[in-house]
């Protein structure tokens, strides 16, 4: 039988033990400061791996120091777990689950969905259900809604509260500190929206509340669509500059002496990281429902993930100038991970160069300092357990993928072999530079 419905009137209990599903990129930085703030936080996720290292008092994730880890654990803040049982006599519950997109570049909700059915029986009155993870318009009031509904017999907006409140992360960037980042809240009813903030309250410095969950959903897309969008438009004037003769990094940094009307993206070989190359597709998938077409949106995904193509060009116009064929080539990718100075490399640019060159018979390595080895993907199983190898000049070409510091402070002006830069990031340049 359904509980009984709460009382409005009834002040809610003060908020002080947490949970959070999904500890990956998002959610163990978010645990991590409400633990800092003062709340009890149960860190749940699905991978054992992650839990036995968290235990340990060690950290998965470069910029996040396990001792850290350690320090809030032995402390009695931070709780570990891959057991849902462990939620019941939590107040919040934050969902940073991933949200990819399937085979058919179609939105897969399996994640959230699935972790909506799990917390379910755990939900106490009126505690706060908040949603983090990337989507399109109407997945919270909907889709994550039913579920919830559905599996604890509750009512949302009565029993229990449901928000929505997008992740805002962006790792190795100093002035992006979770605490300080400005969060948006969007609730099913107002009084939803309340407990949300009451929660976030204890951990962020700046909530802006919007008029619903939709809205803050939304928002999120645009946010992500903006960069997607001005990263093709660079990318496209890449090439078109390079047919001209013209440097696009002098053009950007002349663009942008500007002191209005302008804001720098800068080209590369292709997207990377967990919101650019799939966060649009979400919208795009929704607005066929509505019987609308995102053709701008599209025509930005479109030219962005061409740009590996791009680059297999220059590296093989390169190694031609050496009289030699991609076949059979040893080539080096100099960064894995999709921006510079992190150990991410989800959906990272390099993993496709790595695919297509191998593809026309070259061998492929790769070097990089904060990825020793590639761990199991969705999208490139074939590769796990490569390991990155030591830097030398045994290889016919070099190809920069990612501008990590440590390469931009490497001296190339004694290397012998070519190398094709996709980044701008080199401070001495060899004798055979190529830009892509």
């Amino acid at each position: 039988m359904p509980n009984a419905p709460t009382d409005p009137s009834e002040k809610p209990a003060p908020i002080t033990r947490i949970a959070i599903v999904g500890l990956g990129y998002v959610g163990l930085p978010l645990a991590i400061q409400f633990c800092k703030a003062g709340l009890q936080v149960v860190g749940l996720d699905v991978d054992a791996k992650k839990i036995d290292t968290l235990r340990a008092g060690r950290s998965y994730i470069g910029h996040i120091p396990g001792r850290l880890i350690e320090e809030l654990r032995d402390q009695g803040r931070f709780f570990p777990t891959t057991e849902f049982s462990a939620l019941t006599d939590c107040q919040g519950i934050l969902l940073c689950v991933p949200t990819p997109l399937n085979q058919h570049r179609e939105p897969d909700l399996s994640y959230v969905l699935s972790t909506g059915t799990s917390i379910a029986p755990q939900l106490q009155p009126v505690a706060v259900v908040c949603l983090e993870s990337t989507t399109y318009p109407g997945t919270t009031e909907g889709e994550l809604r039913a579920v919830l509904e559905q599996h604890s017999g509750k009512t949302a907006g009565i029993d229990f509260h449901l928000a929505y409140s997008p992740e805002r992360e962006d790792p190795s960037n100093p002035d992006s500190q979770v605490e300080r980042i400005p969060k948006l809240v969007g609730g099913l009813t107002p009084a939803c929206r309340e407990r949300a903030m009451e929660l976030y309250r204890h951990a962020i410095q700046t909530l802006v509340p919007v008029e619903s969950c939709q809205v803050a959903e939304a928002a999120k897309l645009l946010e992500n669509i903006f960069r997607s969008v001005n990263i093709a438009l660079v990318n496209e004037l890449k090439v078109i500059y390079d047919k001209m003769g013209i440097d696009i990094w002098q053009v950007i940094e002349a663009a942008k002496t500007k002191p209005f009307g302008f804001m720098p993206f800068y080209p590369g070989p292709g997207l990377g990281g967990h919101c650019i190359p799939i966060d649009p597709f979400y919208l795009t998938w929704k607005a066929r429902e509505f019987d609308q077409h995102t053709r701008f949106i599209e025509l930005a995904g479109e030219i962005n993930t061409r740009m590996p193509d791009y680059v297999v060009g220059k590296v093989i116009h390169a190694l031609n100038d050496q009289r030699k064929a991609v076949k059979g080539s040893r080539i080096l990718i100099l960064g894995l991970a999709y921006k510079p100075n992190v150990d991410d490399d989800r959906e990272s640019p390099s993993y496709a160069l790595m695919e297509k060159l191998e593809a026309l018979g070259a061998e492929v390595s790769y070097h990089d300092p904060h990825i020793p080895e590639i761990k199991p993907t969705r999208e490139h199983p074939q590769l796990a357990g490569r390991r990155s190898c030591e830097f030398s000049q045994d290889f016919d070409i070099m190809l920069i993928a990612t501008n990590h510091a440590a390469f931009a402070k490497y001296d190339f002006s004694q290397l012998r072999c070519p190398v094709v830069d996709t980044r701008n990031c080199l401070s001495k340049k060899p004798p055979l530079y190529y830009q892509a």
